[in-house]
């Protein structure tokens, strides 16, 4: 068996073999997560408070932004330290992550004082104990990749193969002890489990390379290279999180509770179409590091990647063309939801153009090449301007002219298919974007 194993590892190269792996490993964590989707969060969560589950984690996403772009920041350079076997530089690293994610937790909680009672009354949500779950939550999960990008440049494969399988399960078990009392603030306890175990998890798997004395690394020179990069992965990073959480905040508020939870129930197995974009982005990132660094082509396996998603959405979406209203109806509340079945394939698509666009960002961001901001920020700014103007033109009547109100009254958003339709046209242009990008460039030169 171990013969026919590493004939098969060879035949498929590194790259597609430890996809499989991972791909194989994590769809059992995912039949866990289906059915907290699919079955437990609906079963406590109202259809009137469904559609709100989003919104919210996108707002507990936006607070702990700073953090995220911390670790954005040096997922290039956590990947060249443990590469080069630089552990002592990597752990004091590591420790600066857990100090300026307490200093922004602090800040965070001041700033969701303010804003959050607000946000709740607009996605029409009266639970308060809300607020100190999501923001811990949020900070979690943005520290977590700190430690499985470690993972992920030693290519530890197997160790986050192993998270996976039991960090769903641990999810799943606290959500069952925790929504019964209260739904949302369990859910939330529940997702900030599983990122909470890989970081645990994580540290023990690096226990031998983070056993060594902790190094100096700040320094003037360090601190001026990344500066740069900080401001960068800034920038992105509040155009692409202030574009999600606009774009999800209007599908709750400007849509009826009935459409933004049918969105949520949709997108349930829409997100199944992104089970291998999950393997593949995960596993591509050091494989495009290295041969950027040698100087060499990262499109071909881009390319290969690119396919493998679309085949794989394909054959995902083909079953609910036929039986999507069927399969929604035997969920709980379900009969409330199976008119919504013609949009669980559009879903797939819109799944499918997000999942192509970030294989070609990791990619780039892999390779230090971040040329595409220039356009795809501009992109993500302009986006939820325009969600807002067309959903929120009342507020300028009288300002703007009469035959501009008409417009966008005939184009409004009040209902799930006029929402798809400019996520998908979003999108789709940046699919564009990234073919162009691709097309017009010779052999890849870092920014």
């Amino acid at each position: 068996m171990k013969a026919l194993l590493d004939k098969l590892h060879a035949r498929l190269g590194d790259f597609w073999w430890y996809s499989l792996m991972l791909f194989c490993a994590c769809r059992v964590a995912d039949l866990l997560n289906a059915f907290v989707g699919l079955w437990l969060v609906p079963k406590y969560v109202d259809p009137s408070e469904l559609g709100a589950v989003t919104p919210l984690g996108n707002f507990a996403g936006l607070l702990a932004l700073p953090v995220a772009v911390f670790a954005n920041t040096f997922r290039n350079e956590v990947s060249r330290l443990s590469i080069g076997k630089e552990f002592g530089k990597l752990k004091t690293l590591m420790r600066t992550v857990f100090i300026s994610a307490s200093v922004f937790l602090f800040l965070a909680i001041i700033v969701a004082r303010f804003t959050l009672p607000m946000f709740l009354e607009r996605i029409r949500i009266v639970e308060g104990s809300l607020g100190l779950i999501i923001i811990a939550t949020s900070f979690i999960t943005a520290v977590a990749p700190v430690f499985t990008n470690t993972i992920q440049a030693l290519k530890k494969f197997k160790a986050n193969a192993v998270m996976n399988l039991l960090g769903a399960p641990l999810r799943l078990l606290t959500m069952l002890v925790a929504m019964p009392f209260r739904p949302l603030a369990g859910y939330f306890v529940g997702q900030g489990a599983s990122p909470a175990f890989n970081i645990v998890a994580s540290v023990f798997s690096l226990r031998k390379e983070l056993s060594v004395p902790a190094e100096p690394y700040w320094n003037r020179e360090v601190i001026r290279k990344f500066s740069k990069l900080l401001l960068i992965f800034l920038i992105s990073g509040v155009a692409s999180s202030v574009c999600i959480f606009i774009e999800s905040t209007v599908l709750r508020q400007r849509l009826p509770d009935l459409d933004s939870a049918g969105y949520y129930m949709t997108t349930r197995f829409s997100d199944i179409s992104s089970f291998l974009f999950n393997t593949l982005v995960f596993t591509i990132f050091p494989f495009t590091a290295a041969l950027a660094a040698k100087g060499q082509d990262t499109r071909p396996l881009i390319l290969k990647a690119a396919a493998a998603t679309i085949g794989f959405s394909v054959l995902v979406a083909l079953p609910f063309f036929f039986f999507g209203s069927t399969i929604l109806s035997l969920l709980p509340h379900g009969e409330k939801y199976m008119a919504y079945g013609w949009a669980i394939p559009w879903q797939i698509g819109v799944s499918t153009l997000g999942a192509l666009i970030g294989l070609y960002v990791t990619a780039e961001i892999s390779a230090n090449r971040f040329r595409f901001m220039m356009w795809m920020v501009p992109l993500d700014a302009i986006y939820p301007v325009l969600l807002l103007l067309i959903t929120g033109h009342g507020y300028f009547t009288g300002i703007i002219p009469t035959s501009w109100t008409d417009f966008l009254t005939a184009h409004n958003i009040t209902s799930l298919d006029t929402m798809l339709w400019w996520m998908t046209g979003f999108n789709a242009i940046k699919v564009l974007g990234c073919l162009i990008a691709m097309a017009l460039k010779g052999k890849p030169r870092p920014c």
